[in-house]
């Protein structure tokens, strides 16, 4: 046995069956999997894998629903609805997650998207969220150098450009110049480490140093014509520019570039509104 790691996936021997579910043995005692999360054929003895957290009457319980967030993480969630001890956020179980109002920097909306850090609250011993999302972070230095690829997480917009989470362990600085799409609260995407500021935050972009847009437009486009059925993208230089970027996230001007370059180099062959791999 082991002891439960509350809010995350855990592998627990089934030890008993009864009317109402499954209880799984941990070295924190059992806990149940109700019936309606127990997957055909499941029995006595197994191993399975749950996600466990805390039901709305305080019990530690089990469940095979995949959370949008796991304990120690960042994550973009929704806001379902408000009470007394804060806003409730929507993350794929039951329970809807409690954002304290003490760890709220605004006054939010229902149905608004935040981004969140999600933590085990040591007083009620309860996953909860903060949209004090900056002071998670390590302010250790980076162990990183220039040129660096590392992994981008979306946190904020602001008027320079996005705040990121890089690596998942520090704050970092994607500018708006960088960047040729809209992103996404929460969105994940690679990038390269730009410098280290000497606040120790860091600025990073979408592309390897003098790799401009277009370079990097014609690589998502090709990428996305070899994907496509047939290596036929139905995308061409009559496509709505709203098409365009729905299929390739990119802007109808960009799109046209990549487009003649992808032409020019004979990669593809061009119909007014599709582009087909030679």
């Amino acid at each position: 046995m082991a002891s439960l790691l509350l809010g995350d996936y855990n592998d627990l021997e089934v030890a008993r069956e009864t009317s109402i579910g499954l209880y799984l043995t941990s070295d924190d005692g059992d806990l149940l999997l109700p019936e309606k999360y127990v997957e055909a054929g499941t029995r006595v003895g197994d191993i399975v894998r749950v996600f466990v957290y805390r039901d709305s009457e305080d019990r530690l319980i089990a469940t095979n629903l995949r959370p949008l967030a796991l304990v120690d993480s960042y994550a973009a969630l929704t806001v379902k609805d408000h009470g007394p001890a804060g806003a409730f956020l929507e993350w794929g179980l039951e329970k809807d997650l409690l954002l304290p109002y003490r760890n709220q920097r605004r006054d939010l909306r229902i149905g608004e998207r935040v981004f969140v850090y999600v933590y085990l609250d040591e007083e009620s011993d309860r996953l909860v969220a903060s949209t004090k999302w900056k002071q998670f972070l390590q302010n250790t230095p980076f162990p990183g150098e220039p040129g660096d690829e590392v992994r981008l997480l979306v946190a904020d917009e602001t008027e320079l450009g996005y705040p990121v989470i890089v690596n998942g362990t520090h704050q970092g600085l994607l500018f708006h110049n960088e960047v040729f799409r809209p992103l996404r609260l929460g969105e994940q995407l690679p990038g390269f480490l730009r410098q280290v500021r000497a606040d120790g935050k860091l600025d990073v972009r979408l592309q390897k140093e003098g790799y401009g847009e277009v370079e990097s437009a014609t690589d998502t486009l090709l990428k996305a014509i070899q994907a496509a059925p047939g290596g036929r993208l139905p995308l061409g230089d009559k496509s709505l520019a709203e098409d365009v970027y729905r299929r390739v996230g990119m802007s109808k001007k960009v799109f046209k570039k990549a487009l003649g370059a992808l032409f020019r180099q004979g990669l593809v062959l061009l119909e007014p509104e599709a582009t087909v791999l030679r």
